[in-house]
């Protein structure tokens, strides 16, 4: 027997592994409604037609759904497909990709309501007016872009207890002890969300025990700069190594120039495969740093990658971005191999991004840039990368994830360094014509024909154990949220599909 819902909360995941940390805040804060709500999550390889029928099977009466950077064309089908199917359903939007330049979108004028900005109480507040509309006949809200006031904490309730028992297991498990970044980045949405808050640190513990004694073992903390507050960075690292067992795997997102001795004493515990650092190198170029607003200590972010490298067991997830206004070929080139030489466990070289609401788009007419007008509005060309180097790079990226940060192949360690890898990410695209379809084996024997020598291919379950880049030994699940899914998945009621199991 289906159970009805008068609150339907839904979003697009990139992946199934995913999971909608933001409408598990909507659905705690909903609090009296909560009853009379549900949270379906499918992902973007699903058919808009296929998911509006699991939601209308609900009749609801409300439609939240999530609109982000990677859902938002997918998002938009969805929506239209909504509104025609079932014209008195309220539909209302909200998500980081909506709530900047929103009338511009296509996707709010299937919209009732868009609230912009973090909506865990407005969401709540819409709905109490919204039904409290339908059973006493008085008027509903006018506005339709409704501007979410800054929640605090200590207003909120916490999401955690959302998170099922299969979540916890076979799922990504998202966790927060701040919102809100100090740095104004120009490209990054973080920039904006000032001034940062921290969760109360005692309550917020109490929850991660809780998340803990219900059988979680891998948490990815979404803080932008974990390592600012480091009376709270402590804190919750004692706490999960007071708790380790194997199995266990935290990430966190760190600032690269902050990692004083007070942290080190703690970071140098942890046993290998259980904690992963992000952190975000983005560009080594000064002048372009200062540009785009970032405040880095390059030789303190260099000392500080080494020491994480040759004195800990942490696994290093370092971040490049390719097409920064002012960053050329060799300037990129140069940080790539600066970065290299630090042998951090996985390089992840991003394409640049013009998100909605960044002031990145300030430097458009200076240095010529080119976005792409649909998500994820990835750079095509500027001033100093034209479109056909901007291609090669963006190949460049794709092939270093499939070879270097894969951890599947040994005896490649001379590719290590831009200029071969570069040369063999052109020769492979000459060669095969696609960065697709290319599984370990025939990446193995393309490596082996390009080398001329025997490339050794590691299986998957030891490339998870044994992560590695260039040498030394490194571990990871690969927890990170927006990278594109691999392969369709069910709708949510049969979803099955395991994690990779951290590495140790």
């Amino acid at each position: 027997m289906t159970v009805m819902a008068d609150i339907v909360l839904t979003t697009l995941n990139a992946k199934y592994a995913h999971t909608a940390f933001g409408l598990r805040y909507l659905l705690a804060n909903l609090r009296e409604l909560r009853p009379r709500a549900v949270l379906l999550e499918f992902d973007i390889n699903q058919r808009p037609l296929d998911m509006a029928e699991v939601v209308l099977a609900q009749q609801p009466r409300i439609v939240g759904l999530g609109v982000y950077i990677w859902n938002a064309l997918p998002a938009t089908l969805l929506a239209a497909a909504l509104k025609r199917l079932a014209p008195d359903v309220v539909l209302v939007l909200g998500g980081p990709e909506i709530s900047f330049e929103t009338e511009q979108q296509e996707i709010t004028r299937y919209a009732d309501y868009v609230i912009t900005g973090e909506g865990d109480l407005a969401f709540a507040e819409l709905c109490r007016e919204l039904l409290h509309t339908n059973q006493r006949g008085t008027a509903q809200p006018v506005a339709q872009i409704i501007p979410a006031p800054l929640p605090q904490f200590a207003d909120l309730a916490w999401p955690y207890e959302e998170y099922t028992p299969t979540d916890l297991t076979q799922r990504v498990v998202y966790v927060e002890a701040s919102r809100g970044c100090p740095f104004s980045c120009e490209f990054c949405l973080s920039s904006l969300d000032i001034p940062v808050r921290q969760a109360p640190l005692e309550p917020f513990l109490g929850q991660m025990h809780r998340l803990w004694d219900r059988g979680a073992r891998g948490f990815k903390f979404v803080d932008r700069t974990f390592n600012l507050n480091l009376a709270a960075s402590r804190a919750i690292l004692k706490f999960f190594l007071d708790h380790y067992e194997p199995g266990m795997l935290v990430h966190f997102e760190m600032i690269p120039d902050r990692f004083p001795e007070s942290l080190r004493d703690l970071i140098r515990q942890f046993p290998p495969g259980s904690l992963q650092f992000e952190v975000g190198i983005q560009t080594f170029n000064p002048d372009v740093a200062a540009r785009i607003q970032r405040r880095q200590d390059n030789p303190r972010a260099e000392a500080n990658l080494r020491w994480l490298r040759e004195e800990t067991n942490v696994h290093i997830h370092a971040d490049l971005i390719v097409g920064l206004p002012g960053e050329s070929l060799e300037s990129f080139a140069a940080g790539f191999d600066r970065l290299a030489a630090l042998r951090p466990h996985e390089i992840q070289v991003g394409i640049l991004k013009r998100l909605r609401g960044t002031p990145i788009s300030r430097h458009d007419a200076e240095w010529q840039m080119v976005y792409s007008p649909y998500p994820p509005y990835e750079i095509l060309q500027n001033k100093l990368i034209d479109f056909a180097t901007m291609q090669q790079l963006r190949r460049f990226a794709r092939y270093w994830d499939l070879v270097a940060n894969s951890g599947r192949f040994r005896g490649i360690e001379s590719l290590y360094r831009f200029e071969a890898f570069w040369d063999f990410s052109n020769w492979l695209y000459r060669r095969v014509g696609r960065t697709y379809d290319l599984g370990p084996d025939r990446l193995g024997r393309l490596l082996q024909e390009y080398l001329g020598r025997p490339v050794e291919i590691v299986g998957r379950g030891e490339a998870l154990r044994q992560r590695r880049f260039i040498s030394g030994d490194g571990a990871s699940a690969d927890i990170r949220a927006n990278r594109p899914p691999q392969t369709a998945a069910p709708t949510p009621a049969t979803q099955t599909t395991p994690l990779p199991s951290p590495v140790r």
